[in-house]
């Protein structure tokens, strides 16, 4: 038995029936809660989703919510999953396993620009739902034939969803910072470069000024950079002409 009384069950949400215990047939679904959470969390943040809002949200009382969701914990999981619903996947790989995870890539940068608070909530719950297993089965297909082995192929998938996890957070990041001071992003990078410029100015910190000195990239533009960094995160998972990948 759990410490709560009740007996102990699997941990990961989707492996439990979809409401405890006993009673008349479930009035909502895990889905319509999900849903009503995630539009709770674009509003105001994942920090307003309380299990107290959401029953309301639903048309319940809150004590009644947990026999269909046991924690906050699983309400964010079966959120993060249901997002995750989103991708748009085709029916088959396109043959350019690259194309393919590129285009997995943008779309879960779009995702997280429509949902803010998932950069964060990926990161701590990250169990394999429905929809992530959905995900993970097409990506793996479309590394069927990059000459990966399977090890490979899970660090590759698993370092692009970094990656893309990392930029999209900086860019929600550089976005909030300049709501905060009255600003448009653009209007905030440039404070911040001019204020990097007086500083590489100064003389303190030659190496700084070399390098920006010799960039040869005029002004940032997230999109070209995104496209840059995810290209380059898949080129060095594809083997040169004539050699083997390594394995482990």
């Amino acid at each position: 038995m759990a410490a709560n009384g009740r007996a102990a069950g699997p941990e990961v949400i989707w492996a439990r029936p979809e409401r405890a215990g006993r009673g008349p047939r479930p009035a909502f679904t895990r889905e319509e809660i999900a849903a009503a959470a995630v539009r709770i969390a674009d509003a105001d943040g994942l920090a307003a989703v309380s299990m107290r809002r959401v029953a309301t949200a639903v048309g319940c009382a809150t004590m009644s919510l947990y026999n269909y969701v046991p924690s906050k914990g699983d309400l964010v999981d079966l959120m993060v999953d249901l997002v995750g619903g989103e991708y748009e996947l085709p029916a088959e790989p396109s043959g350019d396993w690259r194309a393919d995870l590129r285009q997995l890539a943008y779309q879960e940068r779009a995702m997280m620009r429509r949902h803010p608070w998932m950069a964060g909530s990926v990161l701590s719950h990250n169990f394999l739902g429905p929809n992530a297993l959905r995900y993970l089965e097409f990506a793996l297909a479309a590394l069927a034939d990059s000459g990966l082995d399977d090890g490979l192929k899970l660090e590759l998938i698993s370092m692009v969803n970094g990656t893309v996890i990392s930029m999209a957070s900086s860019e929600l990041a550089a976005a909030e910072r300049a709501k905060e001071s009255g600003r448009t992003v653009e209007q905030h990078r440039a404070a911040q470069a001019g204020y990097l410029a007086r500083v590489v100015a100064d003389g303190q910190h030659p190496r700084i000024a070399r390098a920006f000195a010799h960039s040869s990239v005029p002004a940032v533009d997230a999109d070209e950079v995104f496209d840059r960094v995810i290209g380059r995160v898949l080129d060095g998972y594809a083997a040169p002409a004539g050699t083997e990948p390594k394995g482990r």
